[in-house]
């Protein structure tokens, strides 16, 4: 997600916080300090609402960690790659690959909102009996608020509508059923933007009304219809590309430069001349060695650039996607949920490059997918 930054590992898992994150931190623990705690408890001290105000704010944002490591934990077990799980204003997403089956989907999916509700029910519990046993009421109260919390987020992740927990159950039970699963992908994510939409309507009506959390619900509902539209489209770019072949897909011949070039030449010789924004690089032996991008040959300041290999520059193949003309181009596609996977995929054979697919050539097989054609023989295009 753009705006986050690495800030650990979870479980093995690397953690990315959104600069929002700060941001509801902040908002959590003013409302908890300055009206909840009040009601709850009264006749204490500032400080001390402001220090338990903290605290509940930062232990609600672990129990979305928890959350997120749930779904990440159940995939892992299942063996769907997980790329990172990044935090951010309004929860937090788990960037894995797809389930192979609809059983690991539904798995997957539940995880999630199971730990939710069984640390709300944990909280609660925990907040009464410290209230009871030792009369500690704003201890007490932060426990009981933290359990209800995430009550409400476990059971409004069970919403059946994408990108919600729920809407992935859906689109599992779905898949199960009707063994289409495009098909479930899409009818979840109607789902999504249809219950997305009633959310921005909702919470507008209420911010008009004087609700200023109205705004909250209608940033929800957003952010709910951006995924899921993007979701529906991606299923339907899946559909369309099953059964193609990389080598119905790729670019070939492709322009290429050697490693071992400095940058000033790699650009003078290679890449003003080919014209792309991407190119393959390959080593000594002849054999593909990673990416380099325009982007990150302008990023090299100019008076290094005639000293500083392009290999210093390029991504590695091992952080590459790599695929053989014969590998179903929707499963390599699917790779990209690995770190450093995507778009271009490198085709290789017998350690010779063969070709590159890029966007644009997956762009141009869903459209002519969209006329009835099937894609053409393999051809050169632009990065």
């Amino acid at each position: 997600m753009n705006g986050s930054m690495r800030v650990g590992h979870v479980l093995g898992v690397p953690l990315r916080m959104h600069w929002s994150v700060p941001v509801l931190v902040a908002l959590l623990a003013y409302g908890l300090g300055h009206e909840t705690l009040p009601a709850w408890t009264p006749g204490h001290s500032d400080a001390a609402y402001a220090a338990a105000s903290v605290i509940g704010a930062a232990l609600l944002m672990g129990s979305l960690l928890l959350h997120e490591a749930a779904h990440a934990v159940a995939a892992r077990r299942k063996g769907v790659p997980v790329e990172d799980v990044t935090l951010w204003a309004l929860g937090g997403m788990t960037q894995m690959g797809r389930p192979r089956t609809a059983g690991v989907a539904l798995l997957v999916a539940v995880s999630g909102p199971i730990t939710s509700l069984v640390i709300g029910g944990a909280g609660i519990g925990a907040g009464i009996g410290v209230n009871g046993l030792f009369g500690w009421g704003i201890p007490a109260a932060v426990l009981v608020w933290l359990g209800w919390a995430n009550l409400l987020l476990g059971v409004f992740n069970l919403l059946p509508a994408a990108p919600l927990d729920g809407g992935r159950v859906v689109q599992a039970v779905l898949w199960w059923r009707t063994g289409d699963r495009e098909r479930a992908e899409r009818a979840a994510g109607r789902s999504g933007q249809i219950f997305g939409m009633a959310m921005i309507a909702f919470g507008w009506v209420a911010f008009i009304r004087g609700s200023t959390g109205g705004l909250w619900f209608a940033l929800i509902g957003l952010f709910m219809v951006i995924i899921a539209n993007a979701e529906r489209q991606h299923a339907t770019v899946t559909a369309a590309l099953r059964g193609v072949r990389v080598a119905d897909a790729m670019s070939h011949p492709v322009a290429v430069g050697a490693d071992w070039l400095t940058v000033d030449r790699f650009i003078d010789e290679v890449a003003a001349p080919a014209r792309h924004s991407v190119l393959p690089v390959i080593d000594f032996e002849g054999r593909p060695s990673g990416l380099v991008s325009l982007r990150g040959l302008a990023a090299v300041p100019s008076e290094t650039r005639g000293a500083q290999r392009v290999r210093d520059v390029a991504t590695p193949v091992s952080r590459c996607t790599l695929a053989v003309p014969g590998d179903l181009l929707n499963e390599v596609m699917e790779r990209g949920a690995r770190p450093g996977g995507g778009m271009p995929i490198l085709v290789v054979d017998h350690g010779h490059l063969e070709g590159i697919v890029t966007a644009h050539d997956v762009t141009r097989l869903f459209q002519l997918h969209a006329l009835g054609m099937s894609a053409a023989p393999p051809k050169s295009s632009p990065l």
